[in-house]
């Protein structure tokens, strides 16, 4: 399965969709983003140190709050690690996820036609007493000795 290019919002798109869930355009925000934007998928803890690494600091509580929140309006997403780490996930299209069990990283894999077989088979399913929202693939794995890291 091949690697999907990681497509986030730019600044300006992201500052549309902030507005449209009634979100101002913080600086503390702004700097999130541009920092997911370089991470992809990345923990509050990872996004702190890159804030710092750039000369801004914003407490890792601060951090947390802003990446729920855009989760919660649906311009990031959340992942959960094998060590109940929460991650984040700024890439907005739909996609499969690899989670690397040992290093504890993700990496987007494109399937489309997996993502439409399931979506096609899920359509008409009933599941009593709830409603699917989306689908949510996510594929755990272990580096094979050849590839330690992906």
């Amino acid at each position: 399965m091949p690697a999907v290019p990681h497509t986030v919002l730019t600044l300006e798109e992201f500052k549309s969709h902030l507005r449209r869930h009634g979100l101002k355009a913080t600086r503390q925000r702004l700097a999130v983003h541009e920092v997911m934007i370089e991470l992809g998928h990345a923990s509050p803890d990872a996004v702190c140190a890159a804030l710092k690494e750039k000369g801004t600091h914003v407490t890792t509580a601060s951090v947390y709050n802003i990446l729920s929140q855009l989760a919660d309006a649906h311009i990031y997403s959340r992942r959960l690690s094998a060590t109940n780490k929460m991650f984040f996930d700024s890439n907005a299209t739909r996609h499969i996820h690899l989670y690397d069990r040992e290093n504890h990283t993700y990496r987007e894999v494109s399937d489309d036609q997996l993502l439409a077989l399931v979506t096609q088979h899920l359509k008409h399913r009933k599941f009593r007493g709830y409603s699917v929202e989306d689908i949510d693939i996510q594929l755990i794995a272990r580096p094979t000795r050849k590839n330690k890291s992906l």
